[in-house]
C-alpha cells in the first residue's frame, strides 16, 4: 500500500470521526432545547405534543386552585388573547401571584392541560419575562407599566 493511499485513509477516517462527533453532539443539543410559546399559540397548535417547552403569560386572576393539603395547583396563563390550564405538583415561587408574569416548563398534556415540571416567577415588580412581554404585544394586547427595556408604554 502505497503512502498516498494511507493518507487518503487516515482522512476518511478522520472525516468519518468529525461527522459522528457533530451527529451525536446536534442529538444531544436537541433534546435539551426547550422552545417558548405563548397561550395563543398553544391554543392554535404551534406547541409540540411530546416535547418539553415553555409556557409563559399573565397568571389569570382568579385562576389559582389549590387541593386542600396537598401541592398540587392548578392555574391559567394567559396573553390576554387565549388561555391554558396549566397543572403544577409543588412548591411555587414566593414572587408566583395572579396576574404578574410567569413561565412554565414541561408538555402539554392528553387533556388540554398544560403539565408543568417547573414555574418561574418574576423577581421583582417593574420585570416581566422578555418572552412574555413579546407575546402579550405579538397578541396586539399592551403592558401598563414597566417592560424588559425600562420603558413605559
Amino acid at each position: 500500500m502505497k503512502a498516498r493511499h494511507k493518507r487518503f485513509g487516515i482522512v476518511i477516517v478522520g472525516l468519518a470521526a468529525l461527522g459522528l462527533a457533530t451527529y451525536l453532539v446536534l442529538n444531544a443539543l436537541e433534546g435539551n432545547l426547550s422552545y417558548f410559546f405563548s397561550p395563543s399559540e398553544v391554543a392554535e397548535g404551534k406547541a409540540p405534543q411530546n416535547h418539553i417547552f415553555r409556557l409563559g403569560g399573565l397568571v389569570e386572576a382568579g385562576s389559582v386552585k389549590r387541593e386542600e393539603g396537598e401541592l398540587k395547583v392548578n392555574f391559567v396563563v394567559t396573553d390576554m388573547a387565549k388561555s391554558v390550564t396549566v397543572a403544577y405538583s409543588g412548591i411555587l415561587p414566593d414572587l408566583f401571584a395572579e396576574g404578574q408574569g410567569v413561565i412554565a416548563q414541561g408538555r402539554m398534556g392528553p387533556d388540554k392541560v398544560f403539565v408543568a415540571e417547573e414555574v418561574l416567577a418574576k423577581h421583582d415588580e417593574t420585570y416581566m419575562p422578555p418572552e412574555v412581554a413579546a407575546a402579550l404585544e405579538s397578541a396586539g394586547k399592551s403592558i401598563d407599566g414597566p417592560h424588559p427595556g425600562g420603558n413605559t408604554k
